[in-house]
């Protein structure tokens, strides 16, 4: 069992926050934001940044070389669709993407978004985990978690309509 420190400081244990989270076990601020058949895309749980969105394999796999050709297609366009939302719902212009291969999550993508205040912190990659540290000590206040719930709810309904008629 691991222990994960939440955007809102409780921790909980679990062997893999991923199964927890695409099995349903555990739910994700928010709910989920958009769901393939081999993907889930939720907001991160750990860090209160809106639009900060993690898309997981449903199946326990950690490389990106572990995905079957149906499932790489299926990553491609949710990571795609996701990213157009981010940009045409929340105004997010910039967006680093992480996955690492040495976790015991599935395999997962982190689109972190990149806000103007984040800048303060740097602009390279270096500067990403001062970002989430920072947003996890020091915004989880009502105002910024009512702005996470909101973009949440928004990236939600753009991911999940239907065709236009």
């Amino acid at each position: 069992m691991r222990k994960i420190t939440l955007s809102n400081g409780s921790k909980v244990e679990v062997d893999c926050l991923s199964c927890a989270i695409t099995g349903g076990s555990m739910k994700p601020d928010g709910g989920v934001v958009m769901e393939t058949e081999f993907f889930h895309a939720h907001q991160d749980v750990a860090y209160p940044i809106k639009g900060l969105i993690i898309l997981a394999s449903k199946r326990h796999v950690t490389c990106l070389d572990e995905l079957t050709e149906e499932e790489q297609l299926d990553y491609m366009k949710a990571l795609s669709k996701i990213r157009k939302a981010q940009r045409n719902v929340l105004g997010i212009e910039y967006v680093y993407y992480f996955y690492n291969e040495d976790t015991t999550h599935h395999f997962h993508t982190w689109m972190v978004p990149r806000y103007q205040w984040m800048y303060d912190f740097g602009r390279s990659v270096e500067s990403v985990r001062p970002v989430l540290l920072h947003a996890r000590n020091n915004m989880n206040d009502k105002e910024n978690i009512q702005e996470v719930m909101n973009a949440i709810n928004s990236l939600t309904k753009e991911l999940n309509k239907g065709p236009s008629l």
